[in-house]
Formats: C-alpha cells, structure tokens, sequence
C-alpha cells in the first residue's frame, strides 16, 4: 500500500536538515493552516526562505508548494466527516462555523495562485475585443454561473447570451464567426454535449474560454485554459469550493474587461445605475408600480 502524503511526511522528517525540519514540523501539527498560507507565511513561521519551502516540496516529489497543496487538500478530503473534510464529528458549532468558513477563505485565496496571468489577459482581450460571446454552462450550478457573466458581460456594453439547452448551444456555436467567443463552464468538464458545442464553435473560428479543471476534455478545447482545481466535496460531486472559485474568476473577468473597454463600459454602469434608482422597483425611493401605470403612493389603483 502506497503510504500517505502525511505518513511520509513523518517517515523523513528525522533525516531532513533542521531548517527543513521545521517546516515538516508545522505541517503535521497543523496541516489544514498550512493549506491557508502562502510561501511567505509557511516560511515566517518556521524561520525559515522561501527557497527551503520550494526544495522541501520537490523532498516531497512535488515542483512546489501549489502542487503539495492540492496533494494535501486531496488526502485531508478522505478525512474528517461524512459531511465536510475539514469537521470532526465531534465539534461544536461554533468549532464548525469556524472551519468550514477558514476552508472557503483558502479556496478563495488559492484563485491567484492557480490563474496563469497570461493566458488570463488573452481571455479578457478576445472577451473584451469580440462582436459576440456565448455562455455555455452544463448543470444547474454551471447554468446560473454562466448566466450570471452573461449578465455582468451586457451591462458592459458586450453582445452576450448564456445559454442552458444543449440543442441551443450547438445553435449558438454555429453561428459563432471569426473573432467570437465562446465562454465554456463546468467544473467536470466532460458533458459530451458540451464539448459538441464548443467543437462547433470551434469550427466557425470562435475562441473557448474554459473555466474548468485543468486536464479535462472541455481543457483540452481551449483556448484559453482558467484552471482550477479543487479538493473533492464530501457531499455534493460539485461543492462549495467549486463554486466559490468560479464565482471568484468570474468578478475577475468582469473587472478586467471593464478596464480593457474603458469609459464606455463605465458611462454604461453609470447610466444602468440611474435607471435602476429611477426605475427600479427595487430601489426603495420608488413606488411600487400598478398594471394601469399609476403607482400605489400617486392614486393609482390596481384593478
């Protein structure tokens, strides 16, 4: 039986050098905060450099401290309860409440390290630079991510439709032309009708972002790869760092291709806000509206 990732931990820590010591130390005494930090904390904390993390990672067979991470996250998910890899049976709420929001914040955090800056800022150029963009997402949570960036890419000024139909989304790709964009969601990344659609689009000259994990089929038709992974969810195939993630990538691509397409997307915000105060019956300085036009606090009536 291949020993575990903690296991061998322990096994080299009594040959490794003192300072490498100590980092090994840290990590068994607290392995879920050693998740949550970056190189600079790991290495403040066991007096050690940034350079004795990365050599201490590749001890351990990894190219650095990002890959260790995912190899820890993987091997804490099998612990812990059947509900959550971090919770113990036995903890008290508050005990509960407390890990499992420290579990959230590390994948939020995790975001920067996993998005290549590069292939990040060709995304945002061919999102903020094309006459069209089409969202595809497939499941529930996929669906409204998608819808969810579609509705953020309009108010910037950009032609965009998310679509959830799988027939619709073949519809869509076809008629997808150089200089288009495809924005493909799913954290799987393996829904065969998915990956037809995003052939498709392919085939017409549009560019596939994919937000997905890294070595998927839907990765593999990128264009411009937004990589992510995520430990397994003990409850749902797709859990809650998942989403928080996608969530988190998806406020990073709003905010960059509204900086990319300058005072035109901004004037636009600006003026849907106004609207919104004018208009919306959401806002709480307008009264509600009646289907004769008037509104409740002017004498209208609703009949």
């Amino acid at each position: 039986m291949t020993p575990s990732l903690l296991q061998k931990i322990a096994d080299i820590r009594s040959d490794a050098p003192a300072t490498r010591r100590a980092i090994l130390d840290l990590i068994l005494e607290d392995p879920d905060r050693v998740l949550e930090e970056s190189f600079e904390q790991l290495a403040e904390r066991s007096r050690s450099s940034v350079p004795t993390i990365m050599r201490t990672c590749r001890d351990l067979g990894f190219a650095g401290l990002r890959e260790f991470k995912l190899a820890l996250a993987q091997e804490l998910a099998l612990g812990g309860s059947p509900l959550h890899r971090r919770v113990n049976i036995e903890d008290a709420a508050d005990e509960v409440v407390g890990k499992i929001a420290r579990s959230a914040a590390a994948s939020v955090s995790g975001v920067r390290g996993q998005l290549d800056m590069q292939v990040l800022d060709g995304a945002v150029a061919a999102i903020a630079a094309a006459p069209h963009v089409d969202l595809y997402g497939a499941g529930a949570t996929s669906w409204f991510m998608a819808n969810d960036l579609q509705a953020r890419l309009f108010r910037l000024g950009l032609s965009a439709n998310a679509w959830a139909d799988y027939h619709l989304q073949q519809v869509a790709g076809a008629a997808q032309r150089p200089g288009g964009v495809v924005i493909a969601i799913s954290h799987v990344g393996g829904m065969p009708s998915l990956l037809d659609a995003v052939d498709i689009a392919r085939g017409q000259g549009a560019k596939v972002v994919a937000l997905t994990r890294p070595g998927t089929a839907l990765a593999a038709r990128a264009d411009f790869l937004l990589g992510l992974s995520v430990p397994d969810d003990a409850v749902m195939h797709v859990g809650i760092d998942a989403y928080l993630t996608h969530l988190t990538v998806i406020e990073i691509l709003t905010v960059l291709v509204a900086q990319r397409r300058g005072e035109p997307a901004v004037q636009r915000l600006q003026r849907a806000r106004e609207a919104f105060q004018r208009h919306g019956i959401d806002a709480t300085t307008h009264p509600l509206q009646s289907w004769d036009g008037g509104g409740v606090n002017d004498g209208g009536s609703a009949s």
